[in-house]
């Protein structure tokens, strides 16, 4: 291990994550929402482990997103049916229930406003400390990359290659979340792809791209560059990058050039020649290429910094990491984390 490069999640409170629900439950309802703290868990083995004690199928319990396994984080679970005072006696080994409250409906993937962050990075010197402040003042400007972290691609980075199998009819899981978990790598891989082979820089629009409103994440196709880069400066709208799919807004002129050579070379056919099992769709999506960091700060703690920010849902806290510090040592953070899926 090199000792000079900053080192994260040497132990699980090194990394602390708290959701950002998208609403508050209701008090009412037949679903019981239910806010646990854990600990060097992923988010399946809580609600596992939930089902068990509780007499529920895990399928029926519902969570907006998954967290890592080594950290502290605090998200949302909703249960079926089941009363508060059947918690009471529920003691689940690296899990701390916190609070629970009725609501009348299940909680969906998605369902997330964002995540708020506090991660200790270890062995920052001075020097280091300086390039992140300067990176970080660049990114309260433009925004940061939206790229997928490298958890999304699983060990040693195959569920791509495993996705492209079930893509063109081979075997897959017979688990069906599985196969979209794997499915939703493949889309990932092509977005990070487009990403890295886009000419401009992420606070600019061409004619063709495919923009987001930030304020109301409506798309429209970029006509006139010059007047929609004046609204992209100020962070009105945001490019946008594929997430592949039967009914995904397609752009035109340069960046749909762009897309479809990525596509190619990802090895991914057209729609018509994909060969689906049974159940599965890929109706896809578009992706901002970039995303604001909210509520940022960072401090010194003897020879370690402390990171605390907000990110949307669907953002990595380890790319705005690479970006502030370059390559981290984390592997085994890395084998042991876990993809969120794309709704």
């Amino acid at each position: 291990m090199d000792e000079a490069r900053p080192r994260i999640r040497q132990a699980p409170e090194d990394f602390r994550v708290e959701e950002i629900p998208l609403y508050e439950p209701a008090g009412e309802g037949d679903h019981l929402f239910v806010e646990v703290e854990k600990r060097l868990r992923t988010s399946d083995e809580v609600a596992r482990l939930l089902a068990r004690a509780l007499g529920v199928r895990a399928r029926d319990i519902g969570y907006a997103g998954r967290k890592d396994r080594v950290a502290v984080t605090r998200q949302w679970y909703s249960l079926p049916g089941v009363e508060a005072e059947a918690l009471s006696t529920v003691e689940l080994q690296g899990v701390r229930i916190l609070r629970a409250i009725p609501h009348r409906h299940k909680l969906r993937t998605g369902h997330l406003r964002g995540n708020r962050f506090e991660i200790r990075v270890r062995g920052v010197d001075r020097e280091a400390e300086a390039a992140a402040r300067s990176c970080l003042d660049g990114i309260a400007r433009i925004g940061m990359p939206n790229r997928y972290g490298v958890q999304r691609f699983g060990r040693g980075g195959r569920n791509p290659d495993d996705a492209r199998d079930i893509l063109l009819g081979g075997r897959g899981p017979r688990d069906r979340r599985a196969a979209r978990f794997l499915l939703s790598a493949l889309q990932a891989d092509v977005f990070n792809r487009v990403l890295a082979a886009r000419p401009l820089g992420i606070d600019a629009v061409e004619v063709g791209d495919v923009a987001q409103v930030v304020a109301s994440g409506g798309l429209f196709l970029v006509e006139d560059a010059a007047v929609e880069g004046e609204r992209a400066a100020r962070f009105e709208i945001s490019p946008t990058g594929p997430i592949f799919g039967t009914k995904m807004s397609a752009p035109a002129a340069a960046p749909a050039a762009r897309e479809e050579s990525v596509m190619l070379e990802a090895g991914i056919p057209p729609s018509e020649e994909w060969r689906l099992p049974r159940g599965l769709k890929l109706k896809g999506a578009r992706r901002p290429l970039r995303v604001a960091v909210e509520e940022v700060s960072l401090a010194r703690d003897a020879d370690d910094l402390v990171l605390a920010f907000v990110l949307r849902s669907g953002s990595y806290a380890t790319v705005l990491l690479e970006e502030l510090f370059g390559e981290l040592d984390e592997a085994r953070a890395r084998a042991d984390s876990e993809p969120e899926p794309i709704p």
